[in-house]
Parts: C-alpha cells; structure tokens; sequence
C-alpha cells in the first residue's frame, strides 16, 4: 500500500513539474442531444489536436436535459465541467451558485464588443443591466420561417394571390402578409394548409412562438428590471398579438394541438404546409434532400414586422458556462479562450454551429454559405428572451395553462387570457419577493 501510495505521490510530481494537472486533460461539456452537439464535438476534436486537451461533449435527450443538468448541481457533482444551458437557466444557475462568475473574462476580452448584443444581454447577462456574466454566447438560435418556393412562385398561384390580396405574392414582410397567405393557401380539401405554428405546451414551444408575435407587435412580457407585468403582458399590443397568432392557429394542418420543432419540419417535408415556424438549429436537414424531398424548393425567412413595423424574433439557443463544481475550471477557462477566438468562431460556423460572433455575422461569407444564414444573421439582432429568473419554470408553466386554451380551443378572450396571466405572474413575482 505504502509503495502504491509513493507511485502516486510521485506521479503528481512529474504531472506539477510539467505543468499540468491530474484532473487537466480532459474535459467534459454537457450539452442535449441534437446536431449542433454533434458539430461542437467535432469542433472540439481541433481543440484536442492543438493542445493535447480530450474534450467530450456529453449529451442527453432534450426532455431529460434540464432535469439532468440541475440534478447533477444540485448535488454539487463534478461530472460537467461546462454546460451548454438554455439562456432561461442562468437566472437559477447563478443565483444559486452553479455557475462560474465570468464577469472578468467578459471584460478581459471585450465579449460585448464581439459578440452580437441581444445574444450577450440574453445568453449572458444576470440580473438585466448588471454588468455581470455568467456565460459566453455558444449556439445563436431564434425562430425563423422556412417555405414552399415552389408553390410561392407558380405563376397560376401568383396570378391567384394577386387578384385575391391586390399584391404580389412573395415571403412576408409583415404578420398581415403572414395572415393573407396563410389563408390563401389553406385548402383542406387537397390537403394543403396555410402554416405550421409551435403549439406545443409541455415547455417552451408555444410561448416562443407567441413571442414571435407579442415582440413584433411592439410588446413584452414585463419589465426585466422591475418585475412589473400588469399593463405589459396584458397591453393592447400583445391582446392583438395573441389575437392573430390564434388566427393562424385557423390555417394549420388537422391536429395540429401539440406541435414543435419535429412536426413543423414535417408539415414542410410532407407538403402539407405552405410555411413552417422553427428555431433555425432545425433548418439544415430541410435543406438535406435525404430527409426533405423538397429540399430544392425550401426557402426561409426571418419573423416577420407587426403592424407598426417593429421586427423581433424569441430568442432560442445556449451560452456555455463553467460549472462551479468542476475540479478542471482552470482548463475550462482556457478552453473558453480558444472558443471566442474569431478563427474559431469561424470554423464553428462553418461547421454548422450558429456562432455569436458579430464579425462573422456580417461577413459576406456567412451570410451567403447557405439559403437560411442572411435570415439568421438578421433575426440574431433582432431578437428578445423569456424570464430568465429562477423561477422562471412556473411563469412558463402559468404562461401554457394560459394561453394554450385560447390558441387551441378557443376559450375566452385574449384580453381575459392576458389579464389572467398577468395576475399569476404578479402572484409568482409576489411570492419570490421580487420587485417588493
């Protein structure tokens, strides 16, 4: 046992002397299972070869992913080194100790300067305007709008529309445009409809997809800073909002009740759909003609303007944190140098991550790379979040039990809906003493 012990000891000390850690060679980044992990990992592997670092990104089904990260700090597990989280964690993560401060890297190198600014006041940010950080902007995501050229541009179709709306049919620009063609192309009886929207309310599918039309109609979900909702969540704007997403609700396919990000795809792969609501992450495989037929004849768009001509988008995607249970946060800061670097910002583009990274962004290259990136790069400056305070789940939770009933079934109002709404989340901000 002594000699053992001694080999060990002695180990150590040829690790110290070269510089290096027991725990330093290898580092693991938790992150849910789909294809943008798939590209960090080969990412990743660039990083390994470069500095002798193995880097894993361990993944988990998205309905476990929450459930699992949260698991594993509230144990104070040292199982992740990093995680890629969604931006409405970092509220509950931070406050309660899980996550690394950033702060001084932020500064250090400059991040609100290189990254876009929504995506490092949303990924990043905690509380609203503190100054203080608690991740690095990974994966850009938002919703966007793939569609049908093929049927867009018929030119029976076109004639068609023309006469019908008294201009000419083309990707909206606006929600009324949204409204018009939806309606034109919804035609049960070929089994052709006008729009796939998110209604699923099992988590954040149908309150990402109203927030699509609340940002755009000039509204918001309350005041970050003040937690005051009453007259925010439940004003004009987001009544008319509600009111037209609803209307939408009227085009899509039969049960069409629980859909997210799997079926609107499928509403454009199996020609049900003239257009399809998704987060852009979901866009690459509908230009894969192995999985969509009709690959040659998709197109996107960015959300639409409301009626005043505000343009916004929900913000989806992840910014990647130190775990503050980590026996490797020395290595993990280093990694997180190399990642914001903008050569490596590229390659994580070029990969088919959506990078942050502002000069990347704009750079002709990366807008013309695929048929959705001009889109992107214009939805990613553009876009506004959910909650992001640790109680974040029950707002989410009263927003579906809410609202779903209105969109789906038709129950109520939206200005009953909306001033119900406004008063359990004043009751929630109540409990958790905020804005008190």
């Amino acid at each position: 046992m002594r000699k053992t012990l001694t080999g060990v000891i002695a180990g150590l000390a040829v690790s110290l002397a070269c510089g290096t850690s027991a725990y330093s060679q290898e580092l693991t980044i938790f992150w849910a299972e789909w294809d943008p992990a798939n590209y960090l990992q080969e990412l990743v592997n660039e990083y390994e070869a470069e500095t002798g670092v193995k880097v894993t990104v361990e993944t988990t089904p998205w309905a476990d992913f929450q459930t699992k990260a949260f698991t594993e700090f509230n144990a104070k597990g040292s199982a992740y080194d990093m995680v890629v989280g969604d931006s409405q964690w970092i509220g509950a993560a931070s406050e309660a100790g899980h996550y690394v401060d950033l702060t001084d890297f932020f500064n250090k190198h400059k991040l609100t300067e290189t990254m876009a600014p929504a995506t490092v006041k949303y990924y990043s940010e905690y509380p609203a305007n503190s100054g203080k950080y608690w991740s690095i902007p990974a994966e850009g995501d938002a919703v966007g709008w793939s569609y049908r050229k093929d049927w867009f541009e018929d030119p029976k179709e076109m004639e068609a529309f023309k006469a019908k709306y008294g201009y000419d049919l083309a990707p909206p620009k606006t929600f009324k445009e949204l409204r018009d063609i939806a309606e034109f192309f919804h035609r049960p009886d070929q089994n052709r409809y006008g729009i796939a929207i998110y209604t699923d309310n099992s988590y954040d599918a149908l309150v990402m997809g109203v927030e699509n039309a609340i940002f755009s109609y000039g509204g918001e979900l309350g005041d970050y800073a003040t937690y005051k909702v009453d007259g925010i969540i439940n004003s004009e704007q987001n009544v008319q909002a509600l009111e037209a997403y609803k209307e939408l609700y009227s085009f899509t396919p039969p049960g069409w009740a629980k859909s997210f990000f799997v079926e609107n795809n499928q509403a454009i792969t199996e020609n049900l759909a003239a257009m399809s609501m998704n987060y852009f992450a979901f866009f690459p495989s509908l230009l894969n003609e192995s999985t969509n037929p009709n690959a040659k004849n998709t197109g996107f768009f960015a959300n639409p303007a409301g009626p005043d001509g505000d343009q916004f988008a929900a913000l989806g995607g992840q910014g990647i944190s130190v775990v503050s249970y980590s026996n490797n946060k020395e290595e993990a800061m280093k990694f997180l140098k190399w990642f914001i670097q903008d050569d490596t910002q590229k390659k994580w583009a070029e990969l088919g991550g959506y990078t942050c990274n502002k000069a990347v962004l704009e750079s002709e290259e990366f807008q013309n790379a695929t048929p959705y990136n001009k889109a992107f790069y214009d939805t990613m400056f553009k876009v506004k979040d959910f909650w992001a305070v640790p109680e974040y789940a029950e707002l989410l939770q009263q927003f579906n039990q809410r609202v779903y009933p209105y969109v789906v079934n038709g129950q109520g109002t939206a200005k009953e809906t909306l001033d119900a709404l406004a008063a359990d989340w004043n009751e929630t901000f109540k409990k958790y003493g905020r804005g008190q």
